[in-house]
C-alpha cells in the first residue's frame, strides 16, 4: 500500500539544475543555499536539534522568526514521516530510503548519530553539479566524513558517496533510465520496503516529467511509501504573492497550477481510477495534510508551547493559512487530535465590493467614525515603516479623500491597539505595541478640532489630545485586544477584553474603566468567562457587549459568540448557540446592525476560500455565510489586520481599511486602497 503526504510549505526552495532539459528553467539551479541557510537559522534558535546542517552552509546567518518557524513545521513534518517510515518497518530485514533532489539535506546524518538506521540505507539523488559540491563539503569535514565507512569500494560514475548507509548520486531523477542504473549500480533494492522522498522538488518540474518521476518510482518501487511536501492553493491572495516571487526569478511552480489543491493532486486523481492505479502511476491511496492540521494535530501541545517561546513572535495572520481534513491519516500515522470543522449555512449572494480612488495603507491600524463622512485611523505600519501617523478619511461631494493630522501630543508608535468613541466626547486610544517585546504604554483622549469646515482644499486638520492619567488597578498592558462601551446603572465604561503581551500567549479576564472618573474600577460579572483570546472582535449591544471569534492562546482558531449582558448587580456571560455554527476565524472585524452581528474578513483554517464574513442573527441565533465578489477590486485583498467603519450607523455600506501580511519570504503585501461592501442583499 502506498501513500502520498502533501503538505503546503511556505518556504523558501532549493534551486537545481537541469542540463538535459530546457523547460526546466535555467533560473532553477545552483544549490539549495537559501534553503539549508534558513534550516540553519531555525536549529541555531533552537527549534530542532541538527549539529550538522551548519557544516553545509559557510556562515550562519539569523531569519526572521516567521520564517523560522515555517521551516520548523516544515523540518518537524518530514521527520515526522521518517521516523514513522523507520518505526512501521522496524521488524523488516532491510529498508530504505530514496531521497530525491536531496540537496543538502543531513538527513543520513541525523539518522545515523541517533542510531535510527538499524538495517536501513539512505539513497540521495540529485544533480551532478549540487552532489559532487555536498560530497566535497563531507570529505573535506571532519564531523561528516567521521560518520562514514570506507568498507565500499571507491564510488564511480553518477555515485559521488558510497558508504554501507549512505549513497550519494549525481543523476537527473526525471532520467528513468539513468536513474534506475545508477541506483543499481549503487546497490537498491528494488523490492524493499522504501519510503521516498520529494521535498519541494517535482513542483518545479514541467508536469509531464514531475508525472512521470512519480510514475517510475511507483513502478520500480512497489513496496514503498512516497512523501511529497509542495505548495498548495495558488489562488488564495498568500498563493498569489508566492507565485509573483517566484515569477520574478523566472522559476515558475509548475505542478502548482495543474495540481492547485489536496483534490486535485496527481495522486488523487490515480487512485481515483481505482484498478486502473498501477497502469498509470502505480498509487493505490493518497493521504493530503496541509501545515496547520499537522502542526495542530500531530505536534503535541507541549512542544509547540516551547517553539512559540523561543522568538517574540505576531505574525498570526500568516503562520495560519490553509487547511485540509485529517481523512485516512491514521493509517500511516499516530492519531491525530480533532480539529473542530463546520457545514456552515451560505448565502447564495455574493456581495459587491468597489475601490475607494484614495491612497491608504497600514497593517494594525485603528479607527474610528468620528461623524458621518469622517473616520480618524491612528498608528500602524506601512511601506514607510512604523510611525506615531494620524489620518482622517473624509467623504465629501467629490467622494473619499485622505487629510492628515496633526496631534497636540505625540500618540507614539502602534500597531493591534484600540481607539474607541466615547459617549460624553472624544476617543480614547489605548494599548498596542510597536514591536513583540515592547507594549506601547499611555492612554489618551483625543478630540478632533472640528471648530472650522474641514473643505475639499484642507489637507491637515487638528487633533488635540490630552493623557489620561487613571487611579484604580489598571489591566496589564496589551495588543490585539478589544475596548467596548458599556453601561452600567446609567454609568458608561469601556470594557477591556482579551488581547496578548510579550509573556502572555493569551490574555483572559475584563477590566472596567469609568469614563466619567477615569478610575479603573471592579464590577461584578457572572457566568463562565470566555476562553481567553487575541485578535477577536467585541461590540456594543444592548449596553453589554458581542464577542466573536479569536485566537486562543494554543493558536487554535475560535468560532463562538459570547454576550457579556447588563444584570442587576453587574454583567453576566451568555454564551449564545449559533446554528449552524459559523466558521472559527480571527482578526476580522465585526458590527452590530438591527439585531445581527456582521463580521467580515478574517483568517479561518478549515473551509475553502478566503473569508468574506458571516451574518449572525442575535435574536433567532442562527447564521449564514457570506462570499465577497471581489473581481472588481485589485488582487490580492488581504482582508485581515484591517478595520472597518460603517458609514451610515444604519447600514448598508461598510468601509475597509487597511490590511495585508507578511508573506514569508515573498515580501509583505499591503492592501493599498480601502474598498466599501454593500450589505444590502444580506440585511434585507
Amino acid at each position: 500500500m502506498s501513500f502520498f503526504i502533501d503538505f503546503k510549505a511556505i518556504s523558501s526552495v532549493k534551486r537545481t539544475r537541469s542540463r538535459s532539459l530546457d523547460s526546466f528553467p535555467f533560473l532553477v539551479q545552483g544549490t539549495n543555499d537559501s534553503s539549508v541557510v534558513s534550516k540553519v537559522s531555525a536549529a541555531a534558535q533552537g527549534y530542532f536539534q541538527d549539529v550538522f546542517l551548519q557544516h553545509f552552509v559557510c556562515k550562519v546567518a539569523r531569519r526572521a522568526p516567521l520564517i523560522n518557524r515555517g521551516y520548523y513545521v516544515r523540518w518537524r513534518a518530514v521527520d515526522h514521516c521518517v521516523r514513522r517510515f523507520l518505526h512501521i518497518t522496524e521488524n523488516c530485514p532491510k529498508r530504505q530510503i530514496l531521497s530525491l533532489g536531496a540537496g543538502f539535506d543531513s538527513l543520513y546524518f541525523r539518522l545515523c548519530a541517533g542510531e535510527a538506521l538499524d538495517r536501513a540505507v539512505v539513497f540521495e539523488v540529485d544533480f551532478p553539479d549540487v552532489t559532487r559540491r555536498k560530497a566535497a563539503l563531507i570529505n573535506s569535514n571532519i564531523t561528516l566524513r567521521g560518520m562514514l565507512d570506507s568498507y565500499l569500494p571507491s564510488p564511480t560514475g553518477p555515485v559521488c558517496v558510497s558508504s554501507a548507509q549512505y549513497r550519494l548520486l549525481g543523476v537527473d531523477v526525471r532520467e528513468e533510465s539513468q536513474v534506475e542504473e545508477a541506483l543499481s549500480a549503487a546497490g537498491m533494492d528494488w523490492v524493499a520496503p522504501t519510503l521516498i522522498l520529494s521535498e519541494v522538488v517535482l513542483t518545479y518540474m514541467e508536469t509531464q516529467w514531475s508525472d512521470t518521476v512519480i510514475s517510475w518510482t511507483a513502478k520500480l518501487l512497489p513496496q514503498s511509501l512516497f512523501v511529497m511536501y509542495e505548495q498548495i492553493h495558488p489562488h488564495d491572495p498568500f498563493g498569489r504573492i508566492m507565485q509573483d516571487h517566484f515569477l520574478k526569478l523566472n522559476s515558475t511552480l509548475h505542478a502548482l497550477r495543474q495540481y492547485p489543491d489536496t483534490a486535485t493532486q496527481r495522486f488523487n486523481q490515480i487512485w481515483c481510477l481505482n484498478e486502473l492505479c498501477y497502469c498509470v502511476q502505480g498509487w493505490e491511496q493518497c493521504v493530503c495534510l496541509d501545515m496547520n492540521l499537522f502542526y495542530l494535530g500531530l505536534v503535541p501541545e507541549e512542544e509547540r508551547s516551547r517553539v512559540e517561546s523561543l522568538e517574540p513572535f505576531d505574525e498570526y495572520e500568516v503562520s495560519c493559512n490553509t487547511c485540509v481534513s485529517d481523512v485516512c491519516l491514521f493509517v500511516v500515522f499516530a492519531s491525530v487530535s480533532p480539529v473542530p470543522s463546520t457545514c456552515p449555512s451560505w448565502s447564495p449572494t455574493a456581495l459587491s465590493v468597489q475601490t475607494v480612488p484614495v491612497c491608504l495603507e497600514g497593517l494594525g491600524m485603528a479607527s474610528s467614525l468620528v461623524s458621518p463622512g469622517q473616520v480618524l485611523l491612528t498608528g500602524g505600519c506601512s511601506r514607510g515603516g512604523r510611525g506615531p501617523v494620524t489620518r482622517i478619511l473624509l467623504r465629501g461631494q467629490e467622494g473619499w479623500r485622505a487629510v492628515s493630522v496633526e496631534p497636540a501630543l505625540d500618540l507614539g508608535v502602534r500597531l493591534y491597539h484600540t481607539v474607541t468613541t466615547l459617549p460624553g466626547g472624544g476617543i480614547m486610544v489605548y494599548g498596542g505595541r510597536s514591536s513583540p517585546l515592547n507594549p506601547t504604554r499611555g492612554l489618551f483622549r483625543v478630540i478632533l478640532d472640528l471648530g472650522s469646515p474641514l473643505d475639499e482644499e484642507q489637507d491637515t486638520a487638528k487633533l488635540w489630545v490630552d493623557q489620561m492619567v487613571c487611579t484604580g488597578d489598571p489591566p496589564l498592558a496589551r495588543w490585539r485586544h478589544t475596548a467596548t462601551v458599556v453601561s452600567h446603572k446609567g454609568k458608561d465604561f469601556v470594557f477591556v477584553f482579551g488581547g496578548k503581551n510579550e509573556s502572555e500567549a493569551a490574555l483572559g479576564g475584563g477590566y472596567f474603566l469609568s469614563v466619567d472618573q477615569q478610575h479603573w474600577t471592579e464590577i461584578p460579572v457572572e457566568g463562565a468567562a470566555p476562553t481567553a483570546r487575541h485578535s477577536h472582535s467585541a461590540c456594543s449591544h444592548q449596553g453589554g457587549v458581542v464577542v466573536f471569534g479569536g485566537l486562543d492562546g494554543r493558536g487554535v482558531p475560535l468560532g463562538d459568540t459570547v454576550v457579556l449582558r447588563p444584570s442587576e448587580r453587574g454583567f453576566c456571560w451568555d454564551r449564545i448557540e449559533v446554528q449552524p455554527p459559523p466558521v472559527p476565524r480571527y482578526s476580522h472585524t465585526a458590527h452590530v446592525i438591527g439585531g445581527r452581528l456582521v463580521v467580515v474578513g478574517g483568517v479561518w483554517l478549515h473551509s475553502d476560500g478566503v473569508p468574506g464574513g458571516v451574518i449572525i442573527n442575535l435574536t433567532t441565533c442562527s447564521s449564514v455565510e457570506f462570499r465577497l465578489d471581489t473581481t472588481s477590486v485589485p488582487w490580492p485583498l488581504m482582508l485581515h489586520s484591517f478595520c472597518s467603519e460603517l458609514t451610515d450607523p444604519e447600514g448598508p455600506e461598510l468601509l475597509l481599511m487597511g490590511g495585508g501580511g507578511n508573506c514569508f519570504s515573498f515580501g509583505t503585501h499591503f492592501n493599498l486602497q480601502p474598498i466599501t461592501v454593500d450589505l444590502t442583499p444580506v440585511l434585507g
